[in-house]
């Protein structure tokens, strides 16, 4: 078997590896906006509402509370030295 051979061979598998990857991209997008489409008619993407009528923090309040909780830590451990 010549390099020249060899070298087609490999361009060959090379680009049915390339090509297999590329179709399984398309079927697994297909189906992720097939299930999409399907949870959507079926009406699941709805939030239920909260039992206890509680309104859910703000998103940027969880943020604050983590660097509070550094800040804390942070304070805690100059203390302790």
């Amino acid at each position: 078997m010549t390099i020249g051979s060899m070298l087609g061979q490999s361009a060959v598998l090379t680009l049915l590896g390339m090509c297999v990857v590329f179709g399984f991209l398309i079927i697994m997008i297909a189906c992720m906006n097939l299930l999409r489409i399907i949870v959507h008619a079926a009406k699941l993407d709805v939030e239920a509402p909260k039992a206890d009528g509680i309104a859910a923090p703000a998103a940027g309040a969880d943020a604050v509370d983590e660097k509070a909780v550094v800040a804390a830590i942070a304070v805690a451990l100059r203390e302790k030295k």
